[in-house]
């Protein structure tokens, strides 16, 4: 969920990530990710700016930043140089720091107020949202006459392309993944499956994995919180389900679906025909995070980059031991599809001009420049004086093809440190956006689901799904304004 790939997700362009996936914010949009994208100077090499429009760096301009929390240290420091570059070469420039953090419940008062940030972050689930409110930008010509714009992620940066122009800059992104322990499968004699996996070999391994004796579960979905409603919908999109569809400008729920029975059939599977999930099921994002790292589980499902990063860094477990696999296909054949989350920095549209152009120019200082090759390589080098890994993100806010990636991956290449992911994987993984409106009231909601099949047997999914669609139809989706 949101929350999720930003403690992934997060993520993972910059040296901590902002994190939630979607529809309802999960941890993972709201965590620091791991030093990549908002790092290092302009060597002027390549601008990274959009033309001059004007003579701009002549003007008295004010921007109002998008500024780490207190208890992000590192990010606070590398943000404070990165301000001290851009200063220096815009000297005209008063930068001013706000750390609000996007709440979908307080943009709408911050823009009354005109109190937000020049620009803000916010998450891949609030484009259309957002647009329609008028609460963010429309920087399509700045995104246009700006040199990288066709290096940049396209399945990121598309998430905030509405109707042909362009409202944000991605930072980082993920897609939903299943994330094996190697170690605990050796200890029970389980044969690693195919990465082209089904759920029938995710049942198969989680049930052959499990030692309840030694509190060791085979899988642990998350069950309390929204992130439980966030987890459960992976299964929702690979069963060929939806969350919601637009009827003639209204939003229908969808969720209920025989897409749906079958999702939520499948995790009763798990739970009580495998007995394949922890005891104490009612975990959170952190908590089944931990559950990995701790080897108590062998399989958790999140963004790539929040689980191997905590068992490697934190949990002590070796590269060898911890595979990441794409979300598994229903069926031999399926995609792998799990949620595409993201992380985006956003313009106030209430700003002048020139505060737009500057705050364009800070938000892609630092992209594809020489300054942040080096910076990653000296981060890389920190965490191998101490023994660390370094995780990079699966998806970064470059596309793949460009020429700043094989920068990266030149540096990655020098070092034994360096958490690579498996080619097969990478081309496996298939995103899929959450819904855009409505996502985390649904989260919440179908998290009851989630937890009333864990806490008892032979419940009907059916009328589980259709009265929590009514719930949420009635309650939530009723109340969007919608457009055709």
């Amino acid at each position: 969920m949101r929350k999720f790939s930003m403690v992934l997700v997060i993520l993972m362009l910059s040296a901590s990530m902002l994190a939630a996936c979607g529809g309802g914010k999960t941890a993972e949009e709201n965590k620091p990710a791991d030093s990549q994208g908002s790092q290092g100077t302009n060597d002027g090499s390549k601008s990274g700016e959009p033309a001059q429009t004007d003579d701009i760096s002549t003007k008295k301009i004010t921007i109002k930043i998008h500024y780490p929390l207190p208890d992000q240290k590192e990010a606070r420091a590398q943000e404070d140089d990165k301000i001290k570059r851009f200063t220096e070469k815009y000297p005209n420039v008063t930068i001013v720091k706000d750390d609000w953090q996007y709440n979908v419940n307080e943009i709408g008062i911050k823009m009354a107020s005109n109190e937000a940030p020049t620009f803000y972050n916010t998450f891949a689930t609030e484009a259309q949202m957002l647009v329609e409110h008028g609460w963010v930008a429309d920087i399509s010509d700045l995104y246009n006459n700006w040199e990288y714009k066709d290096e940049m992620n396209p399945l990121l940066q598309n998430q905030f392309l509405v109707d042909g122009k362009v409202y944000g800059i991605t930072q980082n992104g993920y897609v939903t993944s299943t994330v094996i322990n190697k170690g605990l499968l050796d200890a029970k004699q389980v044969p690693l499956p195919d990465m082209d996996w089904t759920w029938d070999d995710m049942y198969n391994t989680a049930k052959s994995a499990t030692d309840a004796k030694k509190g060791i579960s085979g899988i642990a979905p998350m069950g309390k919180g929204n992130e439980a409603g966030w987890n459960w919908t992976n299964f929702l999109f690979e069963a060929g389900g939806d969350i919601q569809k637009n009827e003639n400008g209204k939003y229908i729920a969808t969720f209920n679906s025989d897409a749906g029975i079958k999702a939520l059939d499948f995790y009763k599977k798990l739970r009580w025909e495998a007995n394949a999930i922890p005891q104490d099921w009612a975990l959170g994002w952190g908590d089944a995070i931990n559950a990995f790292q701790q080897g108590r589980t062998a399989m958790a499902i999140a963004g790539a980059f929040d689980i191997v990063d905590s068992a490697l860094n934190q949990g002590g477990l070796k590269p060898e031991d911890v595979l990441v696999y794409p979300m598994p296909a229903a069926e031999k054949g399926g995609k792998h599809i799990g949620i595409l989350g993201g992380n985006y920095l956003v313009i106030n549209p209430n700003a002048s001009k020139e505060e737009q152009e500057m705050a364009f120019r800070y938000i892609t200082f630092d992209y594809f420049t020489d300054k942040g090759i080096e910076a990653l390589d000296a981060n890389i080098q920190e965490r191998k004086s101490k023994n660390k890994y370094y995780v990079p993100t699966p998806l970064n806010y470059y596309s793949d093809e460009s020429e700043y990636a094989k920068k990266v991956n030149a540096v990655y290449d020098k070092y034994d440190n360096v958490y690579r992911y498996d080619e097969k994987m990478l081309g496996l993984i298939d995103g899929k956006p959450e819904a855009q409106y409505g996502t985390q009231d649904y989260y919440g909601a179908m998290s009851n689901v989630v937890q009333e099949s864990f806490s008892k047997n032979g419940t009907d999914s059916k009328a589980q799904l259709d009265a929590t669609a009514k719930t949420v139809q009635t309650k939530f989706f009723d109340n969007i304004k919608a457009v055709k």
